[in-house]
């Protein structure tokens, strides 16, 4: 199982919207076949491990990271697939959250006679799709909040100045984050004053060839919430390459525009006169896209964190110091210890000359 997690993970950048599956098929003592599934629409995990097996998959055990599907999509049930090649035993880390499936998948082996386990290394297996279980189960995509800030907890200068923080090791890590996700979310004030395309590019990703080029195959959606439509549309942001969605608190009259240069506008305003995030997710999800990143500045990622929206945080923290009259990492105009919020930091590593901290919020009950 742990080899089919590997072979998983070599979809990390290109399997949005459906999850990353890897499975290996064991007889005796001999691996005889392996897959992981590439793409959206191509072969799953375990149609492209019986195809490298052949006959040889007859009686053998196949360990897969997720349920196998028992639903026709774009491709054929895998379950069928696997009952058709003659397995003898079926391996599965987790139960597919899909409600198409949901135990479906092992249910219709069980009934083949095919001898069903579940529940290795799931942990492992969950935090591969930590979206798709959560758009799956929430109608909502896991969200990341990625910040750059200094040794003294500043993430630009008073005049908004940024570039740059962090150094090109961190930089990298972010252009993998930007490259795993569905969709990649900024603000106009970001927007204006970085000049920032929020693109995945080949050469930043520190991946070897083959893995950048599959990479920027798949550009994530980038989303700017832009309420008062304040960013031109001759703006570098629209001028890269790849699908944008503006999102206002109104369209009228404008919508045409966007649609000329290949964009989208769409309205979803909220009862503050303000974007409505949630319904931004729910959007999002909806569209497909399983992990979303933010990057955006103090005051829309201190908005996603007090609407209780962000599932992760992601800081890179870099050996300098900007200095009091800085700009603060989020606006969280707490005022007493009382208001203060715990995370839970599940890793911390350097990364180059930074050092990056994962983190997920621990909200009130």
């Amino acid at each position: 199982m742990s080899r089919a997690l590997t072979l998983a993970a070599r979809g990390l950048y290109t399997t949005e919207p459906n999850p990353r599956v890897g499975c290996v098929l064991v007889k005796g003592e001999q691996v005889v076949g392996e897959g992981w599934h590439v793409q959206a629409g191509e072969g799953h995990a375990e149609v492209n491990a019986l195809a490298q097996a052949g006959e040889q998959a007859r009686g053998a055990t196949a360990y897969v990271t997720l349920e196998p599907c028992s639903h026709v999509g774009k491709t054929p049930p895998c379950a069928d697939a696997l009952i058709a090649a003659g397995v003898s035993r079926v391996v599965a880390a987790m139960q597919d959250p899909n409600p198409l499936v949901a135990g479906n998948g092992l249910q219709r082996l069980r009934d083949a006679g095919i001898e069903v386990t579940c529940g290795l290394l799931e942990e492992q297996a969950r935090e591969l799709n930590p979206g798709f279980i959560k758009r799956m189960q929430l109608g909502l995509p896991w969200v990341r909040v990625k910040l750059a800030m200094s040794l003294d907890g500043r993430t630009a200068m008073a005049s908004g100045e940024s570039k740059w923080i962090t150094g090109p090791a961190a930089r990298a890590d972010v252009q993998r984050l930007r490259a795993r996700s569905g969709a990649v979310i900024s603000g106009a004030d970001s927007v204006l004053l970085d000049d920032s395309a929020l693109t995945v590019r080949a050469s930043e990703l520190g991946l070897s060839d083959e893995e950048a080029s599959a990479a920027v195959q798949r550009q994530p959606l980038r989303v700017l919430i832009d309420s008062l439509r304040r960013v031109p549309l001759e703006q570098r942001f629209f001028r890269e390459s790849g699908p944008t969605l503006v999102i206002s608190t109104s369209a009228e009259q404008a919508a045409e525009s966007y649609q000329s240069i290949g964009s989208e506008l769409l309205a979803l305003p909220g009862d503050d006169g303000k974007v409505d995030l949630p319904t931004v997710l729910r959007t999002l999800a909806e569209r497909g896209c399983n992990e979303v990143l933010v990057e955006a500045g103090a005051a829309l990622s201190g908005a996603f964190w007090r609407a209780g929206l962000v599932d992760e945080l992601i800081v890179y923290m870099a050996p300098r110091l900007l200095g009091s009259q800085a700009r603060p990492l989020m606006q969280l105009p707490f005022e007493s210890m009382s208001e203060a919020m715990d995370v839970a930091v599940s890793d911390m590593r350097a990364i180059g000359q930074d050092w990056r901290i994962t983190a997920r919020p621990i909200f009130p009950s």
